[in-house]
């Protein structure tokens, strides 16, 4: 009687591990980009980046602005109030984001960088390094990366916990005239078997990859919780603050010499 109970339950168990490994493929097989993102052609940096806020390389004199401007949760702000855009480009090692935020008040009241993040003005970028879109709620399939003021990076684990991985995100912000900061990332990639014990060496970058991304900015003036939240890209349906859960509403990044 026990041996049968015991195969029972081996049977079970790999039936229920099965059924998991299944649908993770079959989150894969369904995937389909949100129809509103095109590709965009990201070049090849052509000279040295310095992470320094300061944004003065002839790389960025030479790449063009894409705009941060869809209302993922709150309303439409005055310009006085919010306005972002970004710039792209990258080199074998990482992913560079150039970011310019116009904000009339920059608010870092929460000591504790892994409570109520996004309840403080932050940036936060989305990188999906296969462009395989899917569910990543409690898994590395993507990051939702959330860099505050001071420069700490905050996502959750697979355990639905909040980290830090600084080692993931190099960053600066200067803050210059009429409310507007700049600032600079430089974005190491890892795959989706990452782990926070495993290697955390980062992947090389090769013209023609796709990468899945998105760039947006949690604006808080003066209230407890954060006001609006404005994204990169053009999300369907009412639920617009899917990111941090589905990587299928990401655009995508084609890297090109």
């Amino acid at each position: 009687m026990k041996l049968a109970k015991f195969l029972f339950f081996i049977c079970l168990t790999f039936l229920i591990l099965n059924c998991k490994e299944n649908n993770q493929k079959q989150l894969k097989k369904q995937h389909k980009k949100n129809n509103n993102q095109q590709e965009m052609l990201v070049e090849k940096i052509i000279d040295t980046i310095l992470i320094d806020g300061i944004a003065n390389e002839k790389t960025w004199k030479k790449s063009s602005w894409h705009p941060i401007n869809q209302v993922w949760l709150g309303e439409q702000v005055d310009s006085s109030d919010f306005t972002g855009r970004y710039k792209l480009s990258w080199s074998k090692e990482a992913l560079y984001v150039l970011a310019e935020i116009k904000d009339d008040f920059l608010v870092d009241k929460i000591k504790n960088p892994l409570e109520r993040w996004w309840d403080d003005d932050c940036v936060e970028i989305f990188i999906d390094e296969d462009n395989s879109g899917g569910n990543h709620q409690f898994n590395h399939n993507a990051f939702a990366y959330h860099i505050g003021l001071n420069g700490d990076v905050v996502d959750l684990d697979a355990k639905d916990t909040p980290r830090l991985f600084n080692n993931h995100i190099d960053s600066k912000m200067t803050i210059g005239r009429s409310n507007t900061s700049i600032w600079e990332f430089k974005i190491y990639l890892f795959s989706d078997t990452y782990s926070l014990k495993g290697d955390q060496t980062a992947l090389n970058l090769f013209s023609n990859k796709k990468i899945g991304f998105a760039i947006a900015y949690c604006d808080n003036d003066k209230s407890e919780l954060r006001e609006n939240f404005f994204g990169s890209v053009i999300i369907d349906g009412d639920d617009k603050n899917r990111g941090w859960i589905d990587a299928n509403i990401f655009g995508i990044l084609k890297l090109k010499n």
